[in-house]
């Protein structure tokens, strides 16, 4: 790989013995990408510190991925198993609300972190618990008092939170957000979830098998406006068989609760006009970076922004290069294994700039360019069905200027569906830069495709040509056969 960034030294912010705790690097946010920035560059030989207010672990550990999976897994299951012969008889109750949540208990780790500070520990790297700030260059403050100075480096970690509309009485109101849908001890009996992107629709998903009522509103036209049309399109449909009540093109005017805990009303302005009572209200329409009480006004950036970074992950415009935005809050990709990514390639262009060595890989797929960030994000909806993507989407191609080709194929028609359940309906493509003949992105829905993407992930970042893909034949009977039947299209075969 070619080398394209010249470098030298780390410039220290002074002696030891002008500092009582001085490290090589000061992590802000102890969650996955924290986690990841902080043991690679141990690893890499230098000294890390942690610190974390909450839970070491962060969003994903305890409010997120694990949690929502959780719930969800038992609805995909039961799911598919109602469409096997012979097994559909025995799965034909409802689900355990209790054993559901107490399962989800358990991957929550019971809200408790002990399990992620002994494998800290074990990595090398130190903790300090409580709220971090930065109080001017390559310095950080905790709870306004013990300060820390970095020698090399400060990674911003903090990630995003998510972000109430200013919707009158929303607020006053106490609704849901992510957490509180993932942690609730309690099926509410009539939920009203705000908001058709991936939390919106794995919640409803969740919360209407668990015995939930569940309407879900979407200001726009469809469900999970980021992917192909045909993705939300087959979501949208299975929600509304599964009795999720789905109105699009409406927006909440208005939200009262009379009482904490009591009923929440929703007023709604545009489309169909009217008010919906529920018992718990959820916004999931956006998050905000955690960057609101971060000291950044004292390295000249704005309280609450999103961090600006090269391919990096270092912040632009902070002098000396030492200030680092990893995951959510740099914006590039709000994603949990993204962040854990960038953290992999943020931690190896520390550790390199602090051994100051010459050159660095920053071009593009570089050792030190995060560059999959804009050209190979994968990300799974666990909802019923599964909508897998990676890449750019026909629409994404065509603005990005790329001659396209696009191939469709019904993944019901393939035997592996058919064997893996009766009645599949799912649907694959693929996007084709006929310039390079390479995959520029590819999308997959039905049950069960989450674990068809990364293929589609290693052709995308691979940059394979499709006639070398041609090559790689996929095992009879799988589901993966899908591969040679667009291979098949695309070739006119």
């Amino acid at each position: 790989m070619a080398a394209s960034e010249a470098t030298g030294p780390d410039r220290a912010a002074g002696t030891d013995d002008e500092c009582d705790e001085c490290y090589d690097v000061i992590v802000l946010g102890g969650g996955p990408t924290g986690e990841n920035v902080a043991e690679r560059v141990h690893a890499a030989g230098l000294s890390a510190v942690l610190v974390e207010s909450e839970l070491l672990g962060g969003e994903c550990s305890y409010w997120a991925c694990m949690p929502s999976k959780a719930l969800l897994r038992p609805v995909t299951a039961r799911s598919e198993a109602r469409r096997v012969p012979g097994l559909a008889e025995a799965v034909g109750g409802p689900l355990d609300p209790p054993a559901v949540l107490a399962h989800r208990d358990a991957f929550a780790s019971y809200w408790k972190d002990d399990g992620q500070v002994r494998w800290l520990d074990s990595v090398g790297v130190d903790l300090v618990r409580g709220h971090g700030r930065l109080a001017g260059p390559r310095r950080v403050t905790v709870d306004g008092g013990r300060t820390l100075t970095a020698r090399h480096a400060v990674a911003v970690c903090t990630g995003s939170r998510p972000m109430l509309p200013g919707i009158p009485g929303l607020a006053e109101a106490k609704p849901w957000v992510s957490r509180d849908a993932t942690s609730a001890q309690t099926v509410p009996g009539r939920l009203v979830i705000v908001g058709g992107g991936v939390v919106g629709v794995e919640m409803a998903t969740a919360w209407r098998a668990l015995g939930s009522s569940v309407t879900l509103l979407v200001r726009g036209d469809g469900l999970l406006p980021r992917m192909e049309p045909f993705a939300g399109h087959l979501v949208a449909e299975s929600l509304a068989e599964a009795g999720v009540f789905l109105r699009t093109g409406v927006e909440v005017r208005e939200v009262r609760r009379e009482a904490p805990g009591g009923p929440v009303t929703v007023v709604l302005d545009g489309g169909e006009e009217g008010e919906i009572v529920a018992d718990e209200l959820l916004i999931a329409t956006g998050r905000a970076p955690r960057t609101d009480d971060l000291g950044l006004e004292t390295v000249g950036l704005a309280p609450g922004s999103w961090l600006d970074v090269d391919d990096s992950c270092r912040v632009k415009a902070v002098d000396d290069g030492w200030l680092y935005g990893v995951g959510d809050v740099n914006h590039r990709a709000l994603l949990t294994h993204q962040g854990k990514y960038q953290a992999r390639i943020a931690g190896a262009a520390i550790a390199a700039r602090a051994r100051g060595v010459p050159l660095l890989e920053t071009d593009r797929w570089g050792a030190h360019s995060a560059t999959a960030d804009t050209d190979a994000v994968p990300q799974v909806v666990f909802s019923d069905p599964e909508a897998a993507a990676v890449g750019l989407s026909a629409a994404e191609a065509e603005r990005a200027g790329y001659r396209i080709r696009v191939v469709d194929q019904d993944l019901g028609a393939v035997a592996g569906a058919s064997l893996y359940a009766e009645g599949y309906r799912g649907r694959a493509r693929i996007v084709v830069d006929l310039s390079r003949e390479v995959l520029l992105g590819a999308t997959f829905v039905g049950p069960g495709v989450g674990e068809l993407l990364h293929s589609a992930t290693v052709a995308v970042a691979g940059e394979v040509p499709v006639e070398r893909l041609w090559h790689a034949v996929p095992a009879y009977p799988t589901i993966s056969e899908v591969w040679l039947r667009l291979l098949e299209a695309y070739r006119g075969d």
